[in-house]
Parts: structure tokens; sequence; C-alpha cells
């Protein structure tokens, strides 16, 4: 199993901590168990957190060593992170582990050095103070989560769910990424690119959401529907349509029907034999080079070479 530790800087944000746990902790599609999640600490026993509770936190930083990949959750501490946190990430970054954080672990991971020169996200209320902190850091406040080569860093709070499913979609593809999705019962793995928050509510005389039709239009990703199709189904015109889509995902109803389409055909190319024109088809990305552009653009790999690497039966590290 892949090996993840989870460190507790104090006071630790206690929805944070938890997330790598219940969203690596669930077993695979294929019935496995995808990560072994070990939380630590520099100081084992009873954490603080930004609240009222205390956490019990069983591991030192010893199981950082063992790990292969590690997570540094939010923590209302963000000046004066103990030596012993510092030295094990960057024990663990000149190892080539992938580390990470969630929300505000960011300024932990910069305090050690591990952001210099890089792109990198933290929670949006707390940008300003993280760009004049660290300005060699390249901060993008207005994105779920950023990957850059082995360091990966979210926004805050439900964004870290967000990066954990990037990271079984990384390691498992995303068949198994959206079957953890259904389990913790949370939105399909979500491109690290959409905004973290809504800039502007939606006029009270849009009425409900467009979950519905987002909803209706998942079960036709192989039909060719259009902006028309859309706000017809939703009963809007295509430039309400336009503005409330954006609103509530980030992306222009046509971004996100080609990031679902992507993601529709990498479960077939994982799950299935199929035929790379049948592939296409069914997703709706039409032709088999439009499967390829479209594919290469978001993973790096061909369709025949994404099939090779996530159907083999151990994850890619």
């Amino acid at each position: 199993m892949h090996r993840v530790a989870v460190i507790a800087v104090p006071p630790a944000t206690t929805f944070d901590l938890s997330i790598p746990e219940l969203v690596l902790g669930e077993t695979l599609a294929d019935g496995r168990p995808g990560y072994a999640v070990r939380i630590c600490a520099a100081e084992p026993g009873a954490v603080a957190t930004s609240g009222s509770l205390r956490v019990a936190v069983p591991h030192g930083l010893e199981v950082v060593d063992d790990a292969d990949t590690v997570i540094v959750t939010g923590t209302g501490a963000r000046d004066d992170i103990d030596a012993r946190v510092l030295q094990a990430l960057r024990r663990a970054a000149e190892a080539g582990k992938r580390v990470a954080s969630i929300c505000t672990g960011a300024f932990v991971l910069a305090q050690a050095g591990l952001l210099e020169g890089r792109s990198a996200t933290t929670y949006w209320a707390r940008s300003e103070e993280f760009r004049r902190r660290f300005p060699t850091v390249d901060l993008r406040p207005d994105v779920l989560y950023v990957e850059d080569g082995p360091i990966w860093t979210s926004a805050g709070l439900s964004a870290g769910i967000d990066l954990c499913l990037h990271m079984v979609r990384a390691d498992y593809g995303a068949a198994a990424a959206n079957a953890v999705a259904r389990l913790v019962v949370a939105a399909p793995v979500r491109p690290g690119g959409q905004a973290q928050f809504i800039a502007s509510p939606l006029p009270p005389e849009t009425g409900t959401s467009l979950a519905g039709t987002r909803a209706w239009a998942l079960k036709r990703l192989h039909e060719p529907l259009t902006r028309a199709d859309l706000a017809s189904h939703a009963r809007t015109s295509i430039r309400t349509l336009a503005r409330r889509f954006h609103a509530e995902t980030g992306l222009s109803p046509l971004q996100w029907l080609l990031h679902q389409r992507v993601e529709r055909a990498r479960e077939l190319l994982e799950s299935t034999d199929l035929p790379m024109g049948q592939v296409a088809e069914l997703s709706g990305l039409v032709t088999t080079d439009s499967l390829r552009r479209h594919l290469s653009r978001r993973t790096g790999l061909t369709p025949t070479a994404y099939r090779t690497t996530f159907t083999r039966a151990t994850p890619r590290s």
C-alpha cells in the first residue's frame, strides 16, 4: 500500500486533519485498500486544535521517514513552526517523496523552504499574508489545488478533499477516484483550476442551482450537447446559463463538459477494453484524434499509454 504520513501542527484544524484518513482510507473500487494513513506530530499524544478539542495523535515524526506521501494539514500556527517538523519535511523532499499541504499547511511548507520558486495555493483569506511573507512563491490564491512536481498544495477546508481525490486519481486512476468520491459523498474529481469560492452570490431571480442540469448532462456526455441544450434544460437563457455556471463551478459550460468527457474517457480506458473509437464516441470526444489530443493535454499520456498504466495491479509512485 501507499504509505501516507499526516503531520498535525498545533493548533491543528480538526476538519483538515480528518480529510486524508477519511478520503484515502476508503477501500478502492476493486476491494483493496490503497493507502495506509498514519497521523503524527512532533510531540505525539494530546494535540491542541484551533477549537476546544484536543486530538490524540499516536505517532511521532519517525513515520515521515517511512512514508511515500507526507501531508501537512491546516494549522493556526503560521510562525515559529517546530524545527523538528521543518527538518522532517526537508528530509522527505530530499528523498523525493510527494509532500502536500491542506489550507494553511502551505505556511509550514514555505517555512521549510519547499515552495521556493514554485507555484502554490493556500486558504484564500490568508493569501495576502502569505504573499507578503513568501514573495518568491508563485501564489495562486484563486484555485482549489496546485501540483508543482512532487509538491502539492490545496486551498482551505473542503479543497483538501479535492486534493486527496486528485491523489487517488494520480495513483490509481480516474475510476478509483470517482468511486471514492461517491463513497465519501463528495463531488466528482474537480480540476485544480476551479475557483476556490464564489466571488458574487447568485442573484435571487435566478432561482435554484444548476445541479440538476449538470446531472442531466452527465448522463448524456455521448451526445453533442451545446450551450443551447443546457440552457433549454435549465429553462434559462444562454447568457444567464453561462453566468450561473461560472458562479457555481468556476468554469464555463463548455469547459465543464470537456472536463467531464475526459474523465469519462479515462474511466472507460481503465475499466474496459473497448476500441479507442468507441471510447471517444461514448465519452463525447467523438474522434480518436480528439481523444488523443485532450487526454495527452490533461495527463501527458496517449490513450494507449494511459490504459496500460492504469490497468496494472500496482499504483504509480
